[in-house]
């Protein structure tokens, strides 16, 4: 947990911001990588705190005005979030070629060791990017000088021990601190005797493990573990008017009324139609103009909520934090989209949950290459990219932060993708199979 976020941030921010204790004799100004000053500091910070709300709600809590916040208690999460999520497009063209190479390296290791399932060949291919970083970090910043040793704080050397140790006690996130630090913010949520609290606090936390122990002995008697279950049935703690749909997902109100589909999207429709059902609506597929009533939501099996264009439209963009865009599965390729909403049709005999998604492009491949594929930067669709899929095609919710790269042209609609920390990552490599995760 402070590794990855307070320790490692510290060091690199303080190198990049010209502010590491140094000699006299080594002033920061001589410093090619000291380039999160002045001007170019405040703009950095300001990029930082406009992806908020491009940022969905199941990211929790999104980093602040770095700039303005660093020193204010910036938190763990918000650290995470900035330098393995946010960092790497803001920082391209800022940080000089050969220490924003090296910064990306770090980033893609971390994002593997952040999953809660890796597999092997993954950790081998972090292990060699962290220890590709921590000699680097040497060569680069520190160049063998006696008044830079300090540089190399311990924080570098753990990086060498991170990747082994997956191998004997499983991924980090699974036993690192945020899970401690969850439980005692909870247990202190429940202290209601101030005048003698640590009494109070320890039958709180007997009574935890007595709840804990009975779940364990009654599964299917607990609320608490119906809830949180996604193979059992969840029926009776569903909210009004959804619909328990299988493998975890749940449809979500609202509900539209019935409504004719537009031209494009009815032409996709009949596309998915013809392409997984080989069921041709139409003669003259232009008349064609289904009735359907869309839906709001989607709750995946991880738990986040994928929301739509229809609902989120309706509201200020700076008084949401866009759910809409997510990643998903099309013929064994993984892709990202824009759920314009949700549908339920019968087709042959068969009632199908669907979805209509607008795809964005495939990454830039340049700017994918450059950041030692960190960087994932899509153009926007819109109607003109509509598709229609299976729901169980949608894996999680991803932001999608607009943004002008120099090495883009400047009319497209680019944006790029942040993943929350912990879920896996998507793979652009090849095809996708269930047992990828394995």
């Amino acid at each position: 947990m402070h590794l990855s976020s307070f320790n490692l941030s510290d060091l690199l921010l303080s190198l990049w911001r010209g502010v590491l204790d140094h000699n006299k004799d080594d002033p920061p100004s001589e410093w090619p990588w000291a380039v999160l000053t002045g001007e170019t500091w405040d703009l950095h910070g300001q990029d930082v705190a406009a992806a908020t709300r491009y940022l969905p709600g199941s990211f929790d809590r999104p980093p602040r005005n770095i700039a303005e916040k660093i020193n204010s208690g910036y938190k763990a999460w918000e650290y995470l979030l900035y330098l393995y999520g946010l960092a790497p497009a803001l920082l391209y063209g800022i940080l000089p070629t050969p220490y924003y190479i090296h910064f990306c390296r770090l980033v893609r290791a971390m994002r593997i060791v952040q999953q809660h399932n890796i597999k092997k060949q993954d950790i081998i291919t972090a292990h060699e990017l962290l220890v590709s970083f921590a000699h680097d970090f040497e060569v680069l910043y520190y160049q063998r000088r006696v008044d830079r040793i300090h540089f190399v704080r311990q924080s570098i050397h753990a990086l060498l021990h991170l990747a082994p140790e997956i191998f004997r006690i499983g991924p980090p996130i699974c036993s690192s601190q945020w899970t401690m630090e969850r439980t005692i913010g909870n247990l202190g949520q429940e202290i209601r005797q101030p005048s003698n609290p640590y009494a109070n606090l320890s039958q709180r936390g007997l009574l935890r493990c007595q709840v804990n122990a009975l779940i364990s002995m009654i599964p299917e008697q607990s609320i608490g573990a119906s809830t949180t279950s996604t193979t059992m049935d969840l029926d009776g703690y569903l909210p009004r008017g959804s619909i328990q749909l299988e493998n975890g997902y749940v449809l979500l109100r609202a509900q539209d009324q019935i409504r004719s589909m537009q031209g494009c999207e009815a032409l996709a429709f009949a596309t998915y139609l013809a392409g997984q059902h080989q069921f041709h609506p139409s003669s003259n597929a232009a008349d064609w103009c289904p009735q359907i009533a869309r839906w709001a939501r989607l709750r995946l099996p991880n738990g986040q909520i994928a929301r739509s264009r229809w609902k989120e439209i309706l509201k200020p963009l700076d008084k949401i934090r866009v759910s809409r865009n997510v990643k998903f599965v099309n013929d064994h390729q993984m892709f990202f989209g824009e759920v314009y909403y949700y549908f339920r049709c019968k087709i042959r005999e068969q009632i199908c949950t669907l979805v209509m998604v607008s795809v964005y492009s495939s990454p830039d491949p340049t700017l994918y290459a450059d950041s030692a594929e960190t960087v994932l930067a899509c153009k926007y669709g819109g109607d003109s990219s509509l598709i229609v899929i299976d729901f169980t095609s949608v894996i999680s919710v991803v932001g999608m932060v607009p943004r002008k790269f120099s090495c883009l042209d400047v009319e497209g609609d680019w944006h790029y993708v942040v993943e929350k920390p912990g879920l896996d990552l998507a793979c652009l490599g090849g095809t996708f199979s269930d047992n990828d995760s394995e």
